[in-house]
């Protein structure tokens, strides 16, 4: 669309499509400590014995 160039010059990251590309699923601002957003739900396929990477991305820049 006609917005993305804009935005993703100001550095955000489209960094997660739909398969036919028409939606923007996951989104990123790798200029902050951590910055992710998502449609999805990574909550439903996370365990403690093997977290969400989204999960364990978060919690590890908690920490840091």
């Amino acid at each position: 669309p006609d917005y993305h160039q804009l935005i993703t010059e100001k550095g955000m990251v489209f960094s997660g499509c739909s398969r036919d590309g028409r939606l923007v699923e996951f989104i990123e601002l790798p200029k902050l400590k951590f910055f992710a957003a998502t449609q999805a739900h990574p909550e439903l396929k996370s365990r403690m014995e093997l977290p969400s990477p989204l999960f364990y991305g978060f919690v590890k820049a908690c920490l840091h």
